[in-house]
């Protein structure tokens, strides 16, 4: 069952030699069990900072994260990362790295049925330098999802892949988190992809870091990317990082070529 999310007042501050460097101040939201909030903002902005707080991978200088209102306070099973790159163990075949994301559960799901979900059977006895970028993070996809986690935490995951990949695994996302019922939390530098998967997205400035919007995306799954709404959201959003209206296009593409 998917679990709530809350982030009270949480701040993150980094020693950098005699100083101090604040990468996160005031970060407040909530996050409805099953809900998919996408974050974005410039590089730099602490949004994989904050992913890593959720998952319990580092602690907040100050506040609290909460799931299901109790404190995180370590790396919880209840949640599982999925990383920019795949970082799937080279030694092990398809099904064995698969296998690894089962460790979180007591019940004994199948990696081949994964591997089936993610549209990669026939290839379970494969090594990952046999397969190619987007094969390789639909493993990742597949090993986070099989312990069945209550909370998905997603840092960029398609950054490294060609459009027409991304676009595919983006689809295959939200059809496998629908169906266990996650509650999603994602970074991205992708404007379209934010708007195309979320029910909010959460708007950061540049260090620190902090949430300067919200905003919500009403249109039903499964959504058109020429949807009406997602193109009047996009320019809004483009605002905030300084892009007004006659250099959209050429700003979208220089926004997306950043990486946090």
């Amino acid at each position: 069952m998917a679990e709530s999310l809350k982030i009270r007042s949480v701040e993150k501050r980094f020693q950098n030699g005699h100083s101090d460097i604040t990468a996160l101040t005031g970060i407040d939201l909530d996050v409805a069990p099953g809900e998919f909030v996408v974050v974005v903002g410039p590089s730099g902005c602490g949004k994989s900072t904050l992913l890593r707080l959720i998952a319990g991978l580092d602690t907040p200088t100050k506040g609290q994260i909460l799931l299901d209102n109790g404190p995180v306070t370590k790396v919880d099973p209840r949640c599982a990362i999925m990383f920019q790159e795949p970082r799937l163990f080279p030694w092990k075949r398809v099904t064995a790295n698969v296998a690894v994301g089962a460790r979180r559960t007591k019940a004994k799901p199948s990696p081949e049925g994964w591997l089936q979900k993610v549209g990669l059977d026939g290839f379970e006895r494969s090594y990952p330098h046999q397969l190619s970028g987007g094969m390789a993070q639909r493993v990742a996809l597949a090993r986070a999802l099989i312990g069945h986690p209550e909370v998905l935490l997603l840092d960029e995951p398609f950054g490294a892949l060609d459009a027409l990949t991304r676009m595919q695994m983006q689809d295959l996302l939200v059809s496998v988190c629908a169906g266990i019922g996650a509650t999603v939390v994602m970074v991205t530098h992708d404007i379209d992809e934010a708007l195309y998967l979320a029910d909010r997205v959460v708007i950061m400035c540049p260090r620190p870091g902090e949430i300067v919007e919200v905003m919500g995306v009403k249109s039903r799954r499964p959504r058109d990317r020429s949807d009406p709404e997602i193109s009047a959201l996009r320019p809004k959003i483009l605002r905030h990082f300084g892009f007004e209206e006659p250099c959209m296009e050429s700003a979208a593409l220089t926004y997306g070529a950043a990486a946090d």
